[in-house]
């Protein structure tokens, strides 16, 4: 194994304990406006893996790269239908219509 490797694995494992132990520790109401603030993240995410993925010189990171692309896009998506349907939520009701007595 390369250095090389090594390193990018040790700070791979290394962001995902502090990624894990921060979400851990934040409130349960927040997750949801939390998760529409990082859709634009995740579609700088997905420019970065096309980036990697065209420039790749091995059929495995292509396919790294080409992985990276489907779930940042997968994560997206989600992220705004979670956030469309918090919005819902906060929409004003029509009220029920009046019905007509005939007297």
């Amino acid at each position: 194994m390369s250095g090389e490797f090594l390193l990018a694995a040790y700070i791979f494992f290394l962001a995902a304990f502090v990624g894990f132990e921060m979400i851990s520790k934040v409130p349960t109401t927040l997750h949801t406006p939390l998760m529409s603030g990082t859709n634009a993240i995740h579609g700088i995410v997905i420019v970065g893996a096309m980036l990697v993925a065209g420039s790749a010189d091995s059929p495995l990171r292509s396919v790294i790269g080409f992985l990276a692309v489907i779930f940042g896009a997968i994560n997206v998506v989600g992220g705004f239908a979670v956030t469309d349907r918090m919005l819902q939520m906060f929409k004003k009701k029509a009220p029920p219509p009046k019905e007509k007595h005939a007297n």
